[in-house]
């Protein structure tokens, strides 16, 4: 009886680690399992951008108000003089569009870029130091406004920091006051090469309720906006 007590105890043993084994190795898959990534289990992936996403860049790049910048009145320049201290300086463009220059006098500078004209002064400069380097920088951007005259909240002149359309420079101007004769706005322009000024005529409603889309133009520098008031259309 003893020693078949002891055979059962031996045989319960066995049986118990035989069912350890078994669960170990029920459970492995399952935990191997959970380890894997779980994108393949539930079929999820990734998201990938659509194709026709629009960049970042090329969207700034349209707000651009030209693809090079044109020097106009009142821009500070800040012009170097590689190795010469006495022809380094910071100037302002005076309103006849020219600056003044140690040496070579006075150098017009409305109408060019900053590598234009940064080629003339090297080339004016050659006369008195040979194999001059010229380096220019756009110290301060004043000359890049329009005017906001009439019957808006805020009137007067406002920078042009990037692309801006009719109806915006309104909104920076603070908007249409209630006497706005707001369909009856004009833009006057200066006309190129002294062709006289342009006048442009837009309606807000328009622009806003109809597809006048066209009106609604591209302020350049310079331009004026004028708002009058309801009574001045009124009046013969």
């Amino acid at each position: 009886m003893r020693r078949l007590l002891v055979m059962s105890v031996i045989s319960s043993l066995c049986l118990g680690q035989g069912a350890g084994l078994t669960f170990a190795q029920n459970v492995s898959p399952v935990v191997t399992k959970s380890a894997a990534a779980p994108t393949a289990a539930n079929g999820t992936s990734t998201p990938v951008p659509p194709a026709n996403a629009s960049h970042p860049m090329s969207e700034k790049a349209s707000l651009i108000v030209t693809k090079e910048y044109i020097i106009g009145p009142e821009d500070l320049l800040e012009i170097t003089v590689w190795r010469n201290q006495d022809l380094s300086k910071t100037v302002a463009v005076r309103p006849d569009g020219r600056i003044s220059m140690p040496l070579i006098g006075d150098v017009a500078a409305v109408g060019k870029t900053p590598s234009q004209l940064t080629e003339e002064i090297a080339s004016k400069l050659k006369e008195f130091k040979e194999n001059p380097s010229v380096a220019i920088v756009v110290k301060e951007v004043n000359s890049y406004a329009v005017y906001v005259l009439g019957e808006v909240s805020k009137p007067g002149k406002y920078p042009l920091k990037s692309k801006t359309t009719l109806l915006q420079g309104i909104t920076m101007a603070g908007g249409f006051t209630p006497m706005a004769s707001r369909n009856k706005l004009v833009v006057f322009r200066f006309g190129e090469n002294g062709s006289g000024d342009e006048r442009i005529k837009a309606s807000y409603d328009d622009i806003v309720l109809r597809d006048g889309s066209r009106q609604n133009v591209e302020l350049k520098p310079g331009d004026t906006v004028v708002v009058p008031a309801e009574t001045m259309v009124l009046m013969p």
